[in-house]
């Protein structure tokens, strides 16, 4: 019997399948601009300047990381692709670009076309509640770098905005108030934290006050902001401002995330106490003996978006967006001094 594509690990028509799924689930997202469909090289999106003045476009890439290992293990396939699709809408929306299309990358050990399917249409349907086109991507199978069920998904994002709305932090001054919204859990960071304290043994388990299993919290799908960003923008132009800045709290934590979106010489005091801390945290904290500055700056401990704002306008932002809660002070920093402390 001579050597075959499939004998070494890949099966195309297995491939074939898959895309024939998944392009039934890209389809669902289509806009007037999409220009064909899921299966060319390359995928057509016509362009409109004329919606943006004088307009930039904002891409960004990003993965799942880690949090795969939970779905993998639960079998729950429906809500990674969500995860993918939010938290590269929020890595651009902070820069405040409205998204225009997605493309995604789906890299397996063993390709079952029925799962592949489940994994994009989790990311067509987070796409066509935000009325963004997926236009298309790659799903290889990779048998000699990918074992078993192991797989990797990773995003791809372009968006737009008018230049003259671009945030970019540099207005912010000493003084600003730093305001926090609300996280819908780890979002898609610290997993690799999360599973070293919960073995898979406890995924199944519940713990006193939490309302699902630790599996089920710990696969609680990322949170968009893009609506909360458009709604309190609208808000606070009307008061006569916008917002200064905008931190979406992935890798990195609070400590590295803020600091990214502020002038140089300038930190955050934030006030601990000053939002609920979800009980996941606090879980993962104490079963791990985990220290409050490993804490900080791994996970969103409960707050997945900061924005800042002149004083003044935080009660117009507060109004727009009642969930949203003062949580620091912007505050001036010395040279190789930490940029932002906790009180």
């Amino acid at each position: 019997m001579g050597n075959s594509y499939r004998a070494a690990g890949v099966d195309i028509d297995e491939a074939r399948r898959a895309v024939d799924l998944i392009a039934r689930a890209a389809a669902t997202t289509a806009t007037p601009a999409v220009m064909g469909g899921v299966g060319g090289f390359g995928s057509l999106f016509r362009f409109d300047p004329t919606t943006h003045v004088d307009p930039v476009l904002v891409a960004s890439t990003d993965g799942v990381g880690t949090k795969l290992k939970l779905a993998i293990a639960l079998e729950r396939y429906d809500s990674i692709g969500i995860d993918l699709v939010h938290h590269c809408i929020n890595d651009i929306a902070v820069q405040g670009a409205d998204p225009l299309f997605f493309l995604d990358y789906l890299a397996v050990g063993k390709l079952r076309a029925e799962v592949a399917a489940e994994i994009v249409t989790g990311v067509a349907n987070a796409c066509a509640a935000a009325g963004i086109a997926l236009v298309g991507g790659e799903t290889a199978e990779l048998p000699d770098l990918y074992r078993g069920d192991d797989f990797d998904l990773a995003g791809f994002i372009v968006g737009v905005v008018a230049s003259a709305d671009v945030i970019d932090g540099s207005g912010v001054q000493e003084g600003d108030a730093l305001l926090g919204i609300p996280s819908s859990g780890l979002h898609t960071n610290g997993y690799s934290l999360a599973r070293r304290v919960f073995a898979e043994d406890d995924w199944s388990r519940t713990a006193p006050g939490l309302e699902a299993t630790i599996g089920e919290a710990l696969l609680e799908p990322h949170r968009s902001y893009l609506d909360e960003i458009r709604i309190l923008r609208r808000a606070l132009r009307s008061a006569g401002g916008d917002a200064l800045a905008f931190a979406h709290i992935t890798g990195g934590g609070w400590v590295d995330n803020i600091p990214r979106t502020l002038p140089a010489g300038l930190g955050v005091s934030v006030e601990l106490g000053s939002w609920p801390v979800p009980l996941i945290f606090s879980l993962i904290q104490e079963r791990g003996d985990i220290a409050d500055d490993e804490m900080v700056r791994t996970f969103n401990l409960g707050i997945g978006l900061t924005c800042v704002v002149r004083p003044e306008l935080e009660e117009a932002a507060r109004t727009a967006l009642p969930e949203m809660r003062r949580v620091g002070t912007v505050v001036p920093t010395a040279p190789g001094s930490p940029r932002v402390t906790f009180a």
